[in-house]
């Protein structure tokens, strides 16, 4: 564990000691012990921790918040806790202030850890199933696919570093209407290459890169139209969307993410996993027939209205293979059930968590993330045609112009269910007001930092060796407080599903860096000095690196 969790959980416990002393002194019965939080204040000079334990008691104990304050503080026992001074501020807060030695065992901290600092076993090895990007295997992807991968990839990344056991996974839906009419399109364009004439699909996919793959096929299958029609039109189905998939792995893996599995909804259907989920619904009594379809009981679980799962032709609707799946997530051994949905399924969140517990599993054990769109912009204005695809700017596209770097961190500066704006020119601009290029310009000033100390013949000291008590600027200070942040950071971002504080806290470390390089010179002061300076800008590099990591984003060492 992390100084920072560590120095904070001390606290904690010496707080409700101090509230226990309390009570027994002042008589007090506490029904409803509330837990302590401690937040930083805004405001500096009101510490570098704060609680309002006095005032969450002031209804228990009937009382004012100050006076529970300065009997909490009568009783607070500050052994181990690098407290100095302990204040009592407006209606009720109790402003602590720490002395300077927690924060130089960060800097020890960070050394002796390396890559392993700000991870935890906060998770304690929770099995977690995330599913993130699913897009259908019938075209490019698009910027809101590339928003969830970001988004999913990272998310993964974080809970992984706060010790739950994560897996990720591609839902891929090769076996429903899209994928039938792909098939369907991809073979009208085999056949106007072949010179017949033939007429397109209703609601098919005329873009231009359905051409390319029909042109491809041809090659390859010179004879597809020796077959049958059924047989042409399975094929083509099969095939298209295998190439789709190739495709989409490729243009993933540009982006830096990879899958544990890419789970084919095919195979629910080849198997009898459809039926077993059926036949389990019945018998458990959640199932009921009504003018010859099969309907889903899903009103007891808290939806608006009960759900077809077997239309009166026999036809599966889509909630059948969608609820045969989740089941075949949790029977594989997964507790937790995490999906990132498109900003259009927000209404099919009730019948599927009413499915999970129709299933007998609880209903907190699956999530929903919804992303919301993305907007392209270049220089304010939208970006609104693709090149070739026809209807929309491809994910790949989109890398080709701004890179792995730039897109993954824009996709990642809002909150996933905030709408974002993409501004493609500010993502390669080389300057301050571009985030990415600000954060990796901090990195790359570090590295030329400690390469001018070696060719300086300076050796790079260890933290262990160095007098960190010549660091007491607030500049200096105020770059290890934000370094101590980041194992607390990736448990919050962990517990709240929200990477964008990861992506927040990039920027602030950056700019809390810059500052520091602004006020305080490394190189050229007396040796003491100058070596607590190099351990402090060696941490922080190490620190950039491991939260850039988990964005997925790179830390440079030259620009």
């Amino acid at each position: 564990m992390s100084i920072a969790l560590e120095l904070q959980s001390r606290i904690k416990q010496a707080f409700l000691e101090a509230l226990n002393k309390a009570a027994a002194s002042e008589g007090w019965i506490i029904e409803n012990l509330p837990a302590v939080e401690l937040e930083i204040p805004k405001d500096k000079s009101h510490g570098d921790l704060a609680t309002n334990l006095a005032m969450q008691l002031t209804r228990e104990v009937k009382q004012a918040p100050r006076r529970i304050a300065e009997l909490l503080i009568q009783h607070l026992d500050l052994t181990d806790t690098f407290i100095e001074s302990v204040e009592v501020a407006g209606p009720g807060f109790i402003n602590l202030r720490l002395n300077n030695q927690w924060l130089y065992k960060v800097l020890r901290d960070i050394e002796e850890q390396g890559d392993g600092y700000g991870r935890s076993n906060h998770g304690q090895g929770k099995k977690v199933l995330l599913e993130f990007v699913s897009a259908n295997p019938v075209g490019p992807m698009n910027v809101v696919n590339a928003r969830a991968a970001a988004v999913g990839d990272t998310l993964a990344n974080i809970m992984e570093a706060a010790g739950y056991d994560v897996s990720r996974e591609y839902y891929v839906n090769d076996a429903g209407r899209q994928a039938y009419l792909f098939g369907l399109s991809l073979l009208a364009r085999y056949k106007e290459l072949a010179g017949l004439e033939v007429e397109f699909p209703e609601d098919g996919y005329p873009a231009d890169y359905v051409t390319e793959l029909a042109e491809v096929l041809r090659q390859e299958v010179p004879n597809l139209l020796e077959k049958s029609q059924e047989e042409q039109e399975a094929f083509c189905k099969r095939w298209g969307t295998d190439r789709m998939v190739e495709q989409q792995k490729a243009d993933l893996a540009a982006f830096g993410v990879e899958f544990d599995l890419w789970f084919r909804e095919r195979d629910l259907h080849q198997g009898q996993q459809l039926d077993e989920v059926i036949k389990f619904m019945q018998e458990a009594g959640y199932l009921y027939e009504e003018d010859g379809a099969i309907w889903f009981a899903s009103t007891r679980f808290g939806d608006d209205k009960d759900r077809v799962m077997v239309k009166s032709d026999g036809e599966l609707t889509y909630l059948t293979p969608d609820v045969a799946y989740h089941w075949n997530k949790y029977r594989r051994g997964f507790e937790h059930l995490i999906d990132i949905w498109g900003p259009d399924h927000h209404g099919y969140i009730a019948r599927m968590s009413a499915a999970i517990q129709a299933l007998g599993y609880p209903a907190d054990s699956f999530e929903v993330i919804i992303l919301q769109l993305v907007t392209l912009l270049r220089h304010g204005e939208k970006v609104r045609m693709s090149k070739r695809a026809g209807r929309f700017v491809s994910m790949k596209e989109l890398l080709d112009e701004v890179g792995k770097d730039a897109a993954r961190y824009f996709f990642l500066m809002r909150a996933p269910d905030s709408h974002l704006d993409f501004d493609m020119a500010l993502a390669v601009e080389q300057s301050q007001e571009n985030p990415v290029y600000y954060i990796q310009y901090a990195h790359a000033r570090i590295c030329s930092i400690l390469r001018q100390a070696e060719e300086n013949g300076v050796k790079l000291p260890a933290a262990a060796q160095a007098d960190l008590n010549m660091l007491e600027t607030e500049a200096e200070l105020d770059l290890i407080k934000k370094l101590a942040q980041l194992p607390e950071e990736i448990i919050e971002a962990a517990e709240r599903r929200e990477p964008h504080r990861i992506a927040r806290y990039c920027y602030e470390l950056a700019s809390t860096f810059h500052s520091f390089y602004t006020h305080c010179r490394v190189l050229g002061e007396e040796e003491a000095l100058q070596d607590a300076r190099l351990v402090l800008v060696q941490a922080t590099k190490q620190v950039l690196q491991i939260a850039l990591g988990i964005l997925g984003v790179s830390a440079p060492e030259q620009m």
